[in-house]
């Protein structure tokens, strides 16, 4: 059965493994064995020790194969961005022009850059197996997230962002980056991308301060300003599900769109419920999938799977205890995998 659990220093090989088929662009995953080392190491302190208020700390899941014992993808979330390193993004801002004499009026676009010490949470780090997506792997695998969150909302900022990944071609080269930074740092995008993960510093030291005239990029640049990379697409419309609008901001490398929702506003955390198993069930019930989780910090495990609610307590299929390493009499968090159909039309 396919799970998800926090990430442990055993996954490192298998992790590197995943960071590898990953391509250009998908920052918080790099191809780097000694960050990677050290994003488990602090994600396993953050789990040991979640506090009762956002101080940075940083959580990375895996998704297990459980028939084969194999890592096929990861998921991470920040409780809080900013501190020491800032979170840098661009906001697009409009400024109108206006000229009596030539009759002319017009709204032109430009980017603001902005340093954010004190921000809010953020999701990122996603990213499955080729092998392994379709069904509802990939949704899984991002809305597990957001049923930990509803474990701990008190551990994570009221607002979470998403930066996604940016149109990036086959080679890794980024437009946005060749018109804009790639003039001011001087080195390639893969580069700058990785750098970016290692120490923020060089972007304080170099990165225009002042509003970039939208207008005055080349045509191609312009173009991918807040679009996504083709392979991000489905993992914008599974977020925008759960109630993520695009936040006005892009991100400074690649331009891609920062999306945000109120952390009690996601739709998995509105829907989560806890309730005490009353039943193992031999077989699956007739319901809709649900994402099903521990309670317990320390030993958390997430599956899909079918449910019967009995009362006050919950029905579950025998598989999902099991892989959850629940018995009867134990408490689960549980919430609908997606939302329920609009009346005439099929859920996202």
């Amino acid at each position: 059965m396919i799970f998800v659990r926090p990430v442990s220093l055993d996954d490192l090989d298998p992790l590197c493994e995943l960071a590898a088929l990953a391509g250009v662009g998908l920052t918080t995953l790099p191809k780097d064995r000694e960050v990677l080392k050290k994003r488990i190491v602090k994600s396993q302190r953050s789990i040991e020790a979640i506090p009762d208020r956002p101080g940075g700390e940083s959580y990375l899941m895996v998704m297990v194969d459980g028939e084969i014992d194999r890592i096929i993808g990861a998921s991470g979330m920040v409780s809080k961005v900013g501190g020491f390193e800032p979170f840098y993004a661009y906001r697009i801002e409009n400024t109108r022009f206006r000229c009596d004499l030539l009759h002319v009026s017009k709204d032109i676009p430009l980017l603001h850059l902005v340093r954010e010490h004190d921000g809010p949470a953020e999701i990122g780090s996603l990213f499955l197996h080729p092998d392994y997506r379709g069904s509802h792997n990939g949704r899984f695998l991002q809305l597990v997230r957001f049923l930990f969150m509803a474990l701990h909302p008190e551990a994570f900022e009221p607002l979470v962002v998403g930066e996604m990944r940016g149109v990036i071609d086959v080679r890794g080269r980024s437009a946005f980056w060749d018109a804009v930074g790639k003039h001011f740092f001087e080195i390639e995008f893969p580069e700058a991308d990785y750098l970016s993960v290692v120490n923020k510093k060089f972007i304080a030291d170099l990165m225009p301060t002042h509003p970039l005239y939208v207008p005055l990029l080349p045509e191609a640049a312009q173009k991918v300003i807040a679009q996504v990379h083709e392979e991000s697409k489905p993992a914008l419309k599974t977020l925008e599900a759960e109630g993520f609008v695009f936040s006005g901001m892009v991100d400074i490398f690649d331009a891609g769109a920062c999306v945000s929702c109120q952390r009690d506003e996601i739709r998995t955390i509105r829907q989560s419920r806890k309730k005490q198993v009353e039943a193992l069930l031999d077989g699956p019930p007739a319901s809709a999938p649900y994402l099903l989780a521990t309670t317990a910090a320390s030993n958390f495990r997430a599956c899909v799977g079918r449910i019967r609610e009995e009362g006050e307590g919950l029905g579950i299929e025998r598989e999902c205890a099991k892989t959850l390493g629940i018995d009867v009499g134990q408490e689960v968090c549980f919430a609908p995998l997606r939302a329920a159909p609009a009346a005439g039309g099929n859920a996202p």
